[in-house]
């Protein structure tokens, strides 16, 4: 059997795991599995500028393409970089594998330069961590990684390599080892049957898509047992795209943050709720007692997650299942039972309330509005475009107000909350999916979280384009601050108010251009879609829009009880 270093036989299980692009930055501790990167011909890197951007950018990927995403990065103060990306990805169910290197393994616990614990450090933000000891584990070490990255909910794991074990040498034949196979959980057809029974007992029952639904491409299943027996259908904010949100049985977004008012308001009239792939987080549900209507809103809960069921909200019937298959099961069983069944008034009403419940966007103010920009970015981008974005007002605008025609086109960091991800994320996206249009939508204060990773963007010609809601608040805190506390402090970014047309602040144009790439301001919203199209033709590219400051968004404590407001 061949003798190999330890580090060849880390890239020769990436190729063999099907990694064709990873992200990181080298170092020291990591540079002998960099030498074999760098002879690899069937693996592309891309070096970040920061860790936490190649931690994104590769949970962009992974999110892009349905494969597990690969990070590499060294020792210490770069590892511990990797932690906010791990956390990101875990909470929204995005495999990665992260690799990281460190100091040689006697000076492990003896705080020697850079010889961090991120193997315990990320172990509440992994699913799995691994301080690799032993040169012979390293290869099931990795094979299961990537199994469990993929396996049941996905998610994050970390691999640290001391630089020792990277140059061991172990027998190893490439011939022999072979990817880890996992399994698929599947709904039972008494659960399926029962499940079945009750939707067709209900007097209003609606679905409920999130999130589980695109990451196991189960949108099509979901259209179709919902047209067949017109159920209205809702989304978490995760679950925004599962479908056209122009379909006649889409009723918006439910939540007491990004939300639709139509979306709340179906769901607070319907009387089963058949919820697939949602998680239910304190941002969707709001107050449990509304939510629940006290307790006489049926739930049935599908989720890949066994921990998941019951774990927030009481749950009828609860199924063990990767939503495709659980899906369509009950298109097989709902076939088997009942004829097409036709919508009532309830049902057939919805593309009506949906107009006149939409909330208003074309303003003609300067300093330009918010509203305004979506709806141009709805007009001006066709239906193959995929939105990226992150926490702020800028955010939940995007959720309330951008029209998404297709599954998987809008990919947002979820429970996190994690400032600067889309730029880093939007990347990768793009990488991922090459032939699509990927705009991110950030905010002035988010851009400047992750802005050295316009420099990644810029190098390798990453034709993305970003958005900036450029109010010169931290708008979201700023808000919050007013609505929850009545003031207002340290929250302002821009360094002179007055005069407002005339802001000094950050000069995204100034600055995207120090990076290679093209920026433009917009300050009139007649200038918007031709500011689009000069990005999409100059991508990579930054579209500064100087925006109105003190508009809010529409939220509120219960799905009942949302403030409107902006």
């Amino acid at each position: 059997m061949p003798k190999m270093q330890v580090a060849e036989v880390v890239v020769k299980i990436l190729e063999d795991e099907g990694v064709e692009v990873m992200f990181g930055i080298p170092g020291a501790a990591i540079n002998p599995v960099y030498k074999y990167l760098g002879q690899s011909k069937k693996i592309k890197h891309y070096i970040a500028r920061h860790e936490e951007g190649a931690c994104h950018a590769a949970d962009g990927y992974a999110r892009a393409t349905g494969k597990v995403g690969v990070c590499i990065c060294t020792s210490g103060p770069a590892a511990t970089n990797f932690v906010t990306g791990l956390y990101t990805a875990q909470v929204d169910s995005i495999p990665i594998v992260a690799i990281t290197g460190t100091a040689v393994r006697a000076v492990l616990g003896k705080e020697a330069f850079q010889a961090v614990e991120i193997a315990d450090i990320v172990k509440p933000v992994t699913k799995k961590s691994y301080c690799v000891q032993e040169p012979y584990r390293l290869p099931g070490i990795m094979r299961e990684a990537f199994r469990i990255a993929r396996e049941g909910r996905p998610g994050p794991v970390l691999i640290d390599l001391p630089v020792d074990l990277q140059r061991a040498e172990i027998e190893y034949d490439p011939e022999t080892d072979r990817s880890l196979d996992f399994s698929v959980p599947k709904a039972n057809e008494k659960q399926i049957k029962k499940a079945i029974d009750m939707i067709l007992e209900a007097k209003n029952p609606i679905i409920l898509g999130g999130g589980g639904v695109l990451i196991s491409g189960a949108a099509k299943e979901l259209q179709e047992l919902a047209e067949y027996l017109s159920l209205p259908i809702c989304a978490s904010y995760m679950g925004k795209s599962v479908i056209d949100n122009a379909h006649p049985l889409y009723s918006g977004q439910v939540g007491t943050i990004v939300q639709t008012r139509l979306g709340n308001k179906l769901f607070c009239e319907s009387d089963l709720v058949l919820a697939v792939g949602a998680r239910f987080v304190d941002r969707h549900t709001g107050e449990l007692e509304v939510y629940t209507d006290q307790g006489n809103r049926k739930f049935i809960h599908i989720d890949i997650d066994p921990l998941q069921i019951g774990k927030i909200v009481p749950t009828e019937l609860g199924i063990v299942s990767d939503a495709k298959i659980a899906l369509q099961m009950l298109i097989d069983e709902a076939k088997s039972r009942v004829g097409k069944v036709e919508p009532d008034e309830w049902v057939s009403s919805i593309p009506d309330r949906r107009k006149e419940l939409a909330r208003k966007l074309d303003f003609d103010d300067v300093p330009i509005k918010p509203q305004r920009v979506f709806k141009e970015m709805n007009e001006f981008f066709d239906e193959d475009t995929i939105f990226v974005t992150s926490v702020g007002l800028n955010q939940i605008w995007s959720g309330q107000y951008q029209d998404v025609k297709k599954p998987g086109h809008y990919k947002v960091c979820g429970c996190a909350g994690t400032l600067g991800w889309d730029l880093p994320a939007s990347i990768g996206i793009k990488i991922g999916d090459p032939d699509k249009k990927v705009v991110g939508i950030t905010g002035d204060g988010g851009l400047g979280f992750m802005v050295e990773e316009l420099a990644m963007a810029a190098q390798y010609r990453v034709p993305i384009v970003m958005v900036v809601i450029n109010n010169g608040f931290l708008s979201l805190i700023r808000q919050n601050q007013k609505y929850v506390y009545d003031y207002q402090y340290a929250v302002e970014l821009w360094y002179d108010r007055e005069p407002q047309e005339n802001p000094i602040g950050i000069d995204f144009v100034k600055l995207a251009e120090a990076f290679g790439v093209y920026g433009e301001r917009v300050e009139r919203p007649e200038d918007l879609k031709l500011a689009f199209q000069r990005a999409l033709d100059n991508a990579p590219a930054v579209i500064d829009i100087i925006c109105e400051r003190e508009v809010d968004c529409s939220m509120g404590s219960a799905l009942d009880s949302i403030a409107e407001r902006g």
